[in-house]
């Protein structure tokens, strides 16, 4: 039993941010259908698309549509239009990402559901929103989040290198949760007034507000400063280092009045607190480059290994740069239940949404193409015959819940 149990919910999106609204839901006890056209959502298809990690399960569709219940149906037909809106009408929440122009072509357009049912909570994503010039512009977390919010731009190692390309799932993830804050806050509306309604989000919202703090700055006129090359750091004292052993790590001292003592003393070298060009905050910024040419050779004379256990010790904020596999190895996230146990044995990612006293869902397998269609369809009041008849007018795609 959980938060959401008796929830039920129809995710009608693709890709990933969508559905990954959907599947914290479903990890708090909601039923979800996950409901894809004819030959699948094509998400199924990233982890074999250049470039990507090779291996041998569906990792994406793994971590993105665990433990829903999959159904196919071909909305450009009208018989298939009339399944979707018998479910709709016993659902809490419906998740699309189809945009605004072809919502009633599909039979899924915000009012004809909610005539169908207004308890209905009808969640849209779309990649740059519901109005305005460009709300039928298609996007991914790449185009929309990343690149045109100015984080593309932001994140160059320096000024005169090329922007940073993100990964996959990277601007979806965060957007996803958006969403699901959306949902959430329109599932309490309707406890407190009995409506459902119309929630959205956009992935280019979401990446203006990731980049809120320089995006703010821009609204207000600031001079933006170009990001110099490491060596040239404006603060040594938040900057990138490489041990001995070549391994990178960041360090962020904000509480310089206890911080910069702190790392002189795992220096060992507390005379540089006497040192005029670093005695004070504002020295030191004056002569960053001299103290990042310092601690860049402090630094490699010993392992990573070695400072970790030192920095920790003394309280200095840092950590290491390091790859996926070791993020997804390490003790701490399973400490927390970030990376947990699914339910074949395996490992996955936890949705970061935590309620004391609240067990997720076990991490069950994400649903095969159409998988539970007669299941669902009959749980819906379609009979045997019904179902077959769907399935050989082509509604349900082909041999869709038959296997």
């Amino acid at each position: 039993m959980g938060i959401f149990t008796g929830l039920r919910v129809i995710d009608a999106a693709s890709y990933v941010a969508g559905p990954s609204a959907a599947t914290i839901l479903g990890d708090f006890g909601a039923e979800v259908i996950k409901l894809e056209p004819p030959g699948g959502d094509a998400y199924r298809a990233l982890a074999e698309a250049p470039g990507q990690p090779r291996g041998s399960t569906n990792y994406p569709w793994i971590v993105d549509n665990r433990n829903k219940r999959g159904l196919v149906l071909d909305l450009k037909r009208p018989a298939a239009q009339a399944v979707l809106h018998r479910l709709v009408a016993a659902a809490d929440v419906f998740v699309t990402n189809a945009v605004p122009r072809l919502r009633a072509g599909l039979g899924i357009a915000p009012e004809a559901l909610a005539a169908i049912n207004p308890r209905l909570v009808y969640a849209a994503l779309t990649a740059y929103g519901e109005t305005g010039p460009q709300s039928d512009k298609t996007g991914f977390d790449a185009t929309a989040f990343w690149a045109r919010s100015g984080l593309m731009d932001l994140v160059r190692a320096d000024a005169d290198t090329m922007p940073g390309r993100s990964v996959a799932g990277m601007g979806d993830h965060p957007t996803g949760l958006a969403l699901y804050g959306a949902i959430v806050t329109a599932l309490y509306r309707r406890e407190r007034t009995g409506q459902g309604g119309f929630v959205h989000v956009a992935l280019h919202d979401a990446g203006l507000w990731a980049n809120g703090v320089y995006a703010q700055a821009a609204l207000d006129g600031a001079a933006f400063i170009p990001r110099p090359p490491r060596a040239r750091a404006p603060n040594a004292l938040g900057n990138l280092y490489q041990a001995g052993c070549g391994r990178w790590f960041l360090i962020a001292l904000a509480n310089e009045p206890r911080q910069w003592p702190a790392l002189l003393g795992v220096l060992g070298r507390p005379d540089w607190a006497e040192d005029p060009r670093f005695a004070t905050r504002e020295s030191r910024r004056e002569n960053a480059r001299a103290l990042v040419a310092l601690l860049e050779a402090a630094f490699a004379t010993r392992t990573l290994a070695d400072w970790q256990p030192r920095m920790d010790a003394a309280g200095l904020t840092f950590d290491a740069v390091t790859t996926t596999g070791e993020a997804v190895a390490a003790e701490q996230p399973r400490a927390t239940g970030t990376v947990r146990r699914r339910a074949d044995g395996g490992w996955t990612i936890d949705s970061p949404v935590h309620v004391a006293g609240e067990a997720k869902a076990p991490a069950g397998p994400p649903p095969g193409l159409g998988e539970h269609a007669a299941a669902i369809l009959a749980e819906h009041g379609y009979s045997a015959g019904e179902i077959a008849a769907l399935r050989e007018a082509g509604v349900l795609g082909a041999g869709s819940g038959w296997s």
